[in-house]
């Protein structure tokens, strides 16, 4: 099950202007305006898209600042899942743990870069 999207930009205000109408279009609603990034929601139970600039401070792309995030059931499970990507060759883009108040993931790289994350929001 996939938990959120991140899809990267370089004017986030722009982007907040197209994918306001856009994701509106589709019953899309905003969640949530931070500094760094946009969250939208579609509806309980699925998935969210986030549209970020890129966390390494580097141009957005059409692979930087993008993510799949999967939904983990308990913190178990992010370690787990994290740990099995790491033994299938994956590299690890950050350990498992606590980020923010409500927040525990892993990222990760598969064997051709496309980025991951399991997480586990409360």
């Amino acid at each position: 099950m996939i938990n959120y999207v991140t899809i990267g930009t370089t004017d986030l205000a722009a982007s907040a202007v197209f994918f306001d109408a856009l994701f509106g279009a589709v019953n899309g609603t905003r969640a949530y305006t931070l500094e760094q990034m946009i969250g939208y929601n579609f509806g309980t139970g699925k998935p969210m898209i986030v549209v970020t600039y890129p966390f390494d401070g580097q141009p957005a792309s059409n692979g930087n600042g993008t993510m799949i995030a999967l939904a983990a059931s308990d913190r178990n499970q992010v370690d787990t899942v994290h740990a099995i990507a790491l033994e299938h060759g994956a590299t690890d883009e950050g350990a498992p743990g606590k980020r923010g108040k409500n927040f525990y993931g892993g990222y990760f790289r598969d064997l051709d870069g496309n980025k991951f994350n399991i997480s586990l929001s409360s």
